[in-house]
């Protein structure tokens, strides 16, 4: 459903799964708004996450997005906090005033890239349908707008910073590369997009190996599709 505009929003207003979400034309388009509509955007992500996230959590999300996701859990949620990452420093604005706009608290946005060690800001190739952007320079039919440089922080060193008990990302492909470094065992849960299309065979086996190494176990009854969970054994706390 559309509305108008909110004093906490200078655009008209729309509603998803109890989400407010500002139809900026910058950042909405027909798709997008079309999925929010039909409550689809993100959705097995986000049931998941409802399985996965208790009161009283800490998340780490990487690839934040429009923040949807980070929005929708604290208003479900009483977490403890949530850390988004986002490289796309367009969409770091849009993920504010959706926070602001559905009063959400609890969620500190990073416009950062993580990466095995601390490194050199680097190449974040932004692309007109903002889903498409990534670290990757080419990507069939799909143009650069611009790029940008990001801010690069170390995988472990914000993991012990944060010190999550879920974390969920959504990174485009960059799973397949990232995570088989991660040395973290205080998560009880975890949510990955997978992009098999990118990362083949050989990265999926790499992710479920590091999610492994990390002491959680492949569960397939929350998993749906290429959104896989894993978590701890019970009990959870």
């Amino acid at each position: 459903m559309d509305g108008s505009a909110t004093p906490n929003s200078d655009f008209p207003v729309m509603h998803s799964r109890g989400v407010m979400v500002p139809r900026d034309p910058a950042v909405m388009t027909p798709k997008l708004r079309r999925a929010l509509r039909l409550n689809g955007y993100e959705a097995k992500e986000v049931n998941a996450a409802l399985k996965c996230v208790a009161d009283g959590d800490t998340v780490l999300e990487l690839g934040g997005g429009i923040g949807f996701v980070s929005t929708f859990l604290a208003k479900k949620r009483a977490v403890q906090a949530i850390h988004t990452y986002e490289a796309n420093p367009h969409l770091i604005a849009f993920q504010h005033q959706m926070h602001a706009l559905n009063e959400v608290t609890t969620v500190t946005t990073h416009n950062a890239l993580l990466a095995p060690r601390k490194g050199k800001p680097q190449s974040f190739y932004v692309r007109e349908n903002f889903l498409a952007s990534s670290l990757s320079p080419e990507v069939s039919n799909m143009p650069v707008k611009s790029v940008e440089e990001v801010e690069v922080l170390g995988l472990n060193t914000v993991f012990r910073d944060v010190k999550p008990d879920v974390f969920i990302c959504d990174i485009e492909g960059a799973e397949a590369e990232l995570l088989p470094h991660l040395k973290y065992d205080g998560l009880r849960a975890a949510i990955i997009e997978l992009h098999p299309q990118w990362i083949g065979a050989e990265g999926v086996r790499a992710v479920f190996d590091a999610m492994h190494a990390a002491g959680l176990s492949y569960f397939p009854r929350w998993s749906d599709q290429k959104v896989v969970c894993f978590r701890k054994e019970w009990p959870l706390k």
